[in-house]
């Protein structure tokens, strides 16, 4: 790794543990760039998944004020674990061009699913409504969902558990990104854990990424507490609406 590789790489990870606090998706970033140094699509997509968790644990350092108090939030994190587990197995043991054509729909149909959170809300019913029982299946099914895609991809995680979890859970959107930190960096220690005992990582990069995310990470996150509410959801969605529209145009060229 040459002296540009490396400066390439630490600006990629300061904007990526920003992004990822503030909206998800900074994987694209992170991405493109470790493959611009040489790295092939699988090493550096593994690569970006061990690089990115720092900066999610220094996310959630940032937003710890935000995080709901009780045993409920604690319990999402067996299913976010088992879910990342099924997502890494499925990286490892399947071909990526199926799923790549997928993944671009799922980005846009959550980043949709945030846009008209009130809409739909009223359709299936507001969180405050539903059952105790109605709520936990919602809330666990959804962090099942995208547990199964960190573990696969990543990028754009956090823009699909913020919607998700928007979706069923009945508190402010600050707390809800808080959330998704705090399950993003379960994501991402999972995949460190699976990808360092059977994943292609290379370490040299990641020693180079890792630490710029937690800048970037803590930072975005202190930013998310200062944005209103409407200011944080229209920064989402067209970042969520950019990246899907990205992952589309690759996977069709």
């Amino acid at each position: 790794m040459n002296l540009s590789d490396a400066a390439l790489l630490v600006a990629a990870g300061l904007a990526a543990g920003t992004v990822n606090a503030v909206a998800g998706g900074g994987s694209l970033i992170t991405f493109p760039a470790l493959i611009a140094t040489g790295l092939p699509p699988v090493p550096a997509n593994v690569t970006n998944s061990v690089s990115v968790f720092p900066g999610y644990v220094a996310s959630v350092a940032g937003s710890r004020m935000d995080l709901p108090r009780g045993r409920q939030l604690w319990s999402l994190l067996p299913t976010t674990i088992a879910g990342t587990i099924v997502g890494c197995l499925l990286l490892l043991a399947t071909p990526a061009r199926a799923f790549e054509m997928v993944v671009p729909f799922l980005v846009l149909g959550a980043t949709a699913v945030l846009a008209f959170q009130d809409p739909l809300r009223r359709l299936v019913g507001h969180p405050a409504d539903l059952s105790p029982r109605r709520r936990t299946v919602a809330v666990q099914s959804m962090v099942a969902l995208g547990s199964v895609y960190g573990g696969y991809f990543g990028a754009a995680l956090g823009v699909m558990l913020v919607a998700g979890l928007a979706l069923v859970l009945d508190t402010t959107l600050a707390r809800v990104s808080a959330v998704k930190n705090l399950l993003s960096a379960a994501v991402g220690l999972t995949t460190l854990v699976v990808f360092a005992l059977f994943g292609p990582v290379d370490w040299a990069s990641a020693v180079v990424v890792a630490p710029a995310t937690v800048a970037g990470g803590y930072l975005g996150a202190r930013l998310v507490r200062r944005l209103p509410a409407m200011v944080l959801k229209t920064v989402i969605v067209v970042f969520g609406t950019a990246i899907g529209l990205y992952l589309l145009w690759r996977a069709l060229r």
